[in-house]
């Protein structure tokens, strides 16, 4: 039966180990002085030769070689290569992850090695592991018996607890870099009788990302065509990705804000069966290498690109803002987040066109759409819905008459308006600050969004801000998580600050604020059309401010 590259090219001995020369020195001299550690805690993303290091490990204690150790052809090396070795078990956290299973393990820790010097355990994605099993396992992993070891291998250290951290030994793999893996697939191609080309390498190695799993599975599927010549393009066919010239007229469309054009090349190229996701990805690259070539005068050697398509990006940026490859580019990478979640991330993709080209955001328009409230604008409106009488056609003539003659005057409606303005403007701006609090809160918790539509932020102070909730229970469950919406708010405002949260209609201290949250809860802050109110009740509450009597003619 075929073995799949990841498996049949894995390291056997520690000179074989990819880009991670910094672990290996350490695991070498250890192993030479007969000074290995009870505990080790391999850390780092997928594919960059944890579980591999581990094994390589768990054979140089049970060596029987007098030289160098591991030598990968002895016997206990062979049987530990096979899984076949009694005293090397491999655990898997992810499906033996409760009590009883720790228990166990408790338990056959106390008999020694059968056959090996060391009895070694590997416990691979060791923090899914329960919080029960975590205790069960402290006592003995800090004080095993003299010939066992304990191997953990994790992709997310951040979510085991501290004490299981404080009692091992941790290491962490890097990414592998680009050169190391491409001479890797180099190789590998040379042995398998396959001419592939430098720029096919590199996009091989661009995709791997710094997994060398990554990269081998992805080179597994180029080589399974049979073709004896491998180039980019061939390479692009099989990831599921987009040649330049499609990102290229892609850009080009959207910054001619030809919406409708570049949504049909979308749907083109999707036709085609190429990855939405992938898209994703491969277009913000493409802002970069724009930003990349109005800085650099000769980027061959930072892009993985030909010089003819080199030259073709370096003609577009040139009449492309860096202001508008910035904005595309913080626009993809929240598209590229919220797709992680979304069953249709076409539609995001779609969506992203549309709003690069535009310029528009959700918040931008929603601040455009709260400042379309000007006081001329509001007084034929709201004289409409007083009377079923239709308007004259003089009407809005009569009233920028008025309201100029009362700015000439410098009479209170136009200060009113201004203060107004200000207000709404203000509003506009916890609002967004508000969902951006939102957005980045979902990123640790789902449920985080549970509280945006019963709550309003409606002011941000020096050392405090104040928050007012719909409900009882929402109010209870924003204090539950009241640390970490501090957090994120002390982030983003560049200072540390503590919530203030009060339920709508209780009364915040030294001001009237919750007794008007229902308006503010369901208008999100801001006030709404139908509530401006009339040049009359504004010249009213403009009397009271200045002291003087105000008359609208």
């Amino acid at each position: 039966m075929y073995t799949a590259l990841y498996r049949a090219r894995r390291p056997e001995v520690f000179d074989e180990i990819l880009g991670q020369q910094h672990i290996v020195k350490i695991l070498k001299h250890q192993i030479a002085t007969d000074t290995v550690s009870h505990a080790y805690l391999f850390c780092g993303t997928r594919g960059t030769g944890k579980t591999t290091t581990a094994r390589i490990l768990a054979k140089a204690v049970n060596c029987l070689s007098d030289g160098e150790r591991p030598c990968g052809h002895c016997a206990n090396c062979m049987a530990i290569k096979d899984g076949t070795f009694m005293d090397v078990i491999e655990i898997d956290a992810a499906s033996n992850n409760g009590v009883d299973n720790i228990r166990e393990l408790r338990e056959s820790v106390k008999y020694p090695p059968a056959i090996g010097r060391k009895k070694v355990y590997i416990i691979d994605e060791v923090h899914m592991l329960s919080t029960g099993a975590f205790n069960a396992l402290l006592k003995t992993l800090e004080e095993p018996p003299e010939n066992v070891m304990f191997i953990l291998a994790t992709t997310e250290p951040q979510k085991l607890p501290a004490t299981i951290l404080s009692r091992c030994m941790r290491l962490d793999f890097k990414r592998v870099p680009q050169n190391i893996l491409m001479e890797g697939m180099r190789q590998i191609c040379i042995d398998k009788g396959v001419e592939i080309t430098e720029s096919a390498l590199k996009l091989l190695a661009n995709c791997a990302d710094g997994s060398v799993r990554d990269g081998l599975s992805i080179l597994d599927q180029v080589l399974a065509s049979g073709e004896k010549t491998v180039d980019r393009d061939n390479v692009l066919e099989y990831v599921g990705a987009a040649g330049e010239d499609f990102f290229i007229d892609l850009t080009e469309l959207v910054s001619l804000k030809k919406v409708a054009e570049a949504l049909v090349l979308l749907d083109g190229v999707l036709a085609d069966g190429k990855d939405v996701k992938q898209l994703m990805k491969d277009w913000t690259a493409h802002y970069r290498n724009l930003m990349i070539t109005k800085f650099i005068k000769n980027p061959e050697d930072i892009l993985n690109m030909s010089t003819e398509n080199i030259r073709r990006v370096q003609e577009q940026s040139m009449h492309i803002s860096l202001e508008e490859i910035n904005d595309a580019i913080i626009r993809l990478s929240k598209t590229i987040n919220d797709a992680r979640w979304s069953t249709q991330p076409r539609i995001l993709l779609e969506l992203a066109i549309v709003s690069i080209a535009s310029g528009l955001d959700e918040e931008t328009a929603l601040v455009k759409h709260e400042r379309r409230i000007p006081i001329r604008a509001a007084e034929p409106v709201f004289a409409e819905s007083r009377s079923p009488v239709p308007m004259q056609e003089d009407t809005p003539v009569q009233v920028d008459k008025r309201e100029d003659q009362a700015v000439q005057a410098n009479k209170p409606p136009a200060v009113q308006n201004r203060t107004d303005t200000a207000v709404m403007e203000q509003s506009a701006e916890n609002e967004a600050l508000w969902h951006a609090v939102f957005e980045e809160g979902e990123d640790g918790a789902g449920s985080f969004n549970l509280i945006r539509n019963g709550t309003v932020l409606t002011e941000v102070g020096d050392k405090n801000f104040i928050v007012i909730a719909k409900n009882d229970f929402t109010k209870k469950y924003v204090i539950q998580k009241q640390q970490q919406i501090e957090s994120i708010m002390s982030r983003r405002l560049g200072r540390p600050v503590r919530m203030l949260c009060y339920q709508e209609g209780e009364p915040v201290p030294g001001r009237s604020m919750a007794a008007a949250g229902s308006s503010a809860v369901k208008a999100g802050g801001m006030q709404q059309t139908g509530e401006i109110d009339s040049i009359e009740d504004m010249a009213k509450k403009a009397s009271e401010i200045l002291g003087m009597d105000i008359e609208i003619e």
